[in-house]
């Protein structure tokens, strides 16, 4: 209809401009006409109710528009209201600082609004604003509707109102006694918990009770029931179908007329989406999104943790910095998906050669940082960084792809380097970026004593692996002698190493290295066999041997143990009792039991056990007791002072009667001197060792000495 208003007046306008005089003024007329009916349409239609006022003002505030309500509301008529402003329908004392009909730029809104009738009484009305525009779409007025506040609600409608709420609240609603039994529930509580009004009425919130809280908690609950404040907090509940969920609850209670609880009312919601939603935003805001591996803001909280008990502990440890070369050409060469998975299947090599405690990340695209909490040892850091190395050497397979990559390691140890986190990711930096100018796969540490020491490190455990095959290694025998007799009643078979390059390389330096890294197993298996061999080549050759022993490191000591030592024993007829088997003091820490187990099964085949550099670790009467041991080596450190140092002489004296209550053969260590000799024989020792007698020789001057029978003239020196 408004399209034919349109056409309608713009023909008239066409005609208009083609006519003169009377018909000319004629048809102006009806234009005129047309368009007034035009305007009076395109004003917006305010629907009000038969008490509402309808108004409407020009943009400068004057009323235009005045309806039948408008009188019947104000008590003016059209006649006088219209041509005011609209400020005389303000009361006197109104402090608001504009006149509200006239903000246009704020649309169409509804407020609150106080108004002056004739009468002069004032009122509170509703007002409705709606703007009016022309047809060039400007401003041009404003339609009010002003509507007669409502009631106050009666109490009875309070009531009704406030139960509707409750019903139908979203959060669940419990209402007990003062005897705790819940008298009330709405459907809410229905529908988180799964209990229906019939199966929760006149039972007690125990009900609910998940039972993961403590007793502390449950008091300070019980004490908002019991009036003692309002209790808001998180409470871990149990639904009908046993599911445990978690709720934020509120707890108040209410009062009669003379004070006394009359009810208690616990207002919860189902928070489990919300503590879904919390849980995913903790993980991406502390986790890789790519391999799931901690991110530079959890390390950095890991790490700051470490270093506070370093501190208090004195511990030691290390970060490494590892930037994996190659990432970024292979992705885009074959694609970022590849290049992701790649990603992946690195941190997942990593994270699995790598103890549990040990801290791996993902900081950058290509960049990793491990954080070694707790090493014995500085050296150790390096051992970690060559094995991560050894992984990447392989090639790892992406799909059809066998895809070779290399990697940088920056390390920096602690509390060498400081112990502060900052610093530290600063010093592994540099040290990375210095790695990486090499061509080759290499690690660095941030100080240069470091990495003299890692390299000589590494370089003894790779010529110790040669040494193997290459026959470099073999054992010498260092003789033990009757404190009786003077004759040699067994021997140590002690690891040599004869390098081709820089001769004999001492013991101290390479066991050490063996002991942290897998070759002690191969050394030790090295050592059994060989033994064995040479008791066999000495007793085919008619020498009547005694036995001789064979130190055990605490890392061959396994549940396979006495199932190898017997394959050998049977690979060379050597009888158990040739061989004794020397242990540590530290072994018997390892879970007694199961070491108990294994020196019985070991016993049980003849052999015999000595506890090695007694006095030095966890001695006890406790152990001794337990443990099918044999013979006491007492430690050459007690033995050195004797007989002049008052506490060595107390503490070999010690030894010497304890083993003597337990039936236990004693050897004295490192006996240099015939006084330290006369000094132990009179103690009540059995044996001795050491260079009073004889250091440790080869097998053929060993052979030797039992060939020719040599003796120790207990009276004197060495014969």
């Amino acid at each position: 209809m408004l399209e034919a208003k349109v056409a309608l007046c713009l023909r008239l306008a066409q005609d208009a401009r083609e006519q003169a005089g009377p018909q000319q003024a004629a048809t102006l007329a009806r234009l005129q006409d047309e368009l007034e009916q035009l305007r009076g349409a395109s004003r917006p239609v305010v629907r009000v109710a038969p008490a509402d006022a309808l108004l409407e003002i020009d943009p400068d505030g004057f009323l235009i528009g005045w309806n039948h309500g408008a009188e019947q509301m104000f008590g003016y008529s059209e006649l006088e209201a219209l041509g005011q402003h609209i400020l005389f329908l303000y009361p006197e004392d109104d402090a608001e600082a504009s006149v509200l009909e006239l903000h246009f730029k704020q649309g169409d809104v509804a407020t609150d609004v106080r108004r002056r009738k004739k009468s002069g009484m004032v009122t509170w009305l509703r007002m409705h604003r709606h703007v009016i525009h022309d047809q060039a779409g400007k401003a041009c007025g404003m339609a009010v509707r002003l509507s007669a506040m409502s009631e106050p609600l009666s109490d009875v409608d309070k009531v009704r109102l406030h139960a509707r709420i409750i019903e139908d609240s979203e959060q669940a609603v419990l209402i007990t006694d003062a005897e705790e039994r819940i008298v009330s529930i709405n459907s809410s509580f229905s529908r988180i918990t799964g209990y229906s009004p019939a199966e929760a009425i006149g039972r007690t919130p125990d009900l609910l009770r998940s039972g993961v809280h403590d007793p502390d908690f449950r008091a300070k609950v019980r004490a908002a029931m019991r009036g003692h404040g309002s209790w808001r907090g998180e409470i871990i509940g149990k639904r009908k179908n046993g599911e445990l969920f978690p709720q934020d609850v509120t707890i108040s209670v209410v009062r009669d007329e003379y004070g006394e609880i009359s009810h208690v009312f616990s207002l919860f919601s189902d928070i489990s989406v919300h503590k879904d939603a919390e849980a995913r935003m903790q993980r991406m805001a502390n986790y890789d999104s790519l391999t799931g591996l901690p991110n530079r803001c959890l390390l950095n909280q890991l790490v700051d943790q470490g270093l506070a008990e370093a501190k208090r502990q004195g511990t030691h440890g290390a970060l490494m910095v590892i930037d994996i070369s190659r990432i970024g050409s292979i992705s885009d060469t074959l694609g970022h998906e590849v290049g992701d998975q790649l990603v992946i299947a690195i941190g997942q090599l990593f994270r699995g050669s790598l103890r549990d405690a040990d801290i791996l990340a993902r900081v950058d695209n290509s960049k990793f940082v491990v954080a070694l909490l707790h090493i014995e040892k500085r050296e150790h850091a390096a051992n970690v960084a060559q094995k991560l190395l050894n992984l990447l050497e392989a090639p790892i397979n992406i799909d059809a792809h066998a895809l070779h990559v290399g990697a940088s390691i920056g390390i920096t140890v602690y509390p060498e380097d400081g112990l502060e986190a900052p610093a530290l990711f600063r010093f592994a930096d540099v040290a990375v970026a210095k790695a990486g100018q090499s061509i080759e796969s290499t690690f660095l540490f941030y100080r240069e004593d470091m990495n003299r020491r890692a390299k000589e490190h590494l370089r003894l455990e790779s010529e110790m692996r040669l040494a193997l095959g290459d026959k470099e290694l073999e054992l010498h025998y260092q003789p033990k002698v009757s404190l009786a007799s003077g004759r040699i009643v067994g021997a140590e078979a002690l690891l040599r190493w004869k390098h081709p390059m820089r001769g004999m390389v001492s013991p101290g330096l390479f066991i050490p290295v063996a002991e942290e890294t897998s070759l002690i197993l191969e050394l030790g298996t090295w050592v059994l066999d060989e033994a064995c061999r040479q008791i066999r080549n000495w007793e085919d050759r008619g020498l009547d041997m005694p036995a001789i022993a064979v130190n055990l490191s605490a890392r061959q000591f396994d549940e396979q143990l006495p199932a190898r030592i017997a394959a050998v024993l049977e690979r060379y007829q050597v009888r158990p009792d040739q061989i004794m088997l020397e242990i540590t003091e530290s072994l018997l820490m390892r879970g007694a039991d199961k070491v108990i187990d294994i020196m019985n099964q070991l016993v049980a085949m003849g052999l015999s056990l000595a506890l090695d550099d007694f006095g030095t670790g966890y001695s006890s009467l406790a152990y001794l007791k337990k443990f099918p041991i044999s013979t006491l080596k007492i430690d050459r450190s007690f033995v050195i002072g004797l007989p002049f140092e008052e506490n060595d002489c107390a503490i070999a004296r010690a030894i010497v009667t304890m083993a003597q209550q337990l039936r236990q053969e004693i050897v004295a260590e490192g006996v240099e001197t015939a006084e330290q000799m006369r000094f132990l024989r009179e103690l009540g020792c059995d044996q001795l060792q050491g260079y009073l007698f004889s250091p440790a020789v080869p097998a053929a001057e060993f052979e030797v000495m039992l060939g020719d029978g040599k003796r120790l003239r207990l009276g004197e020196a060495v014969v």
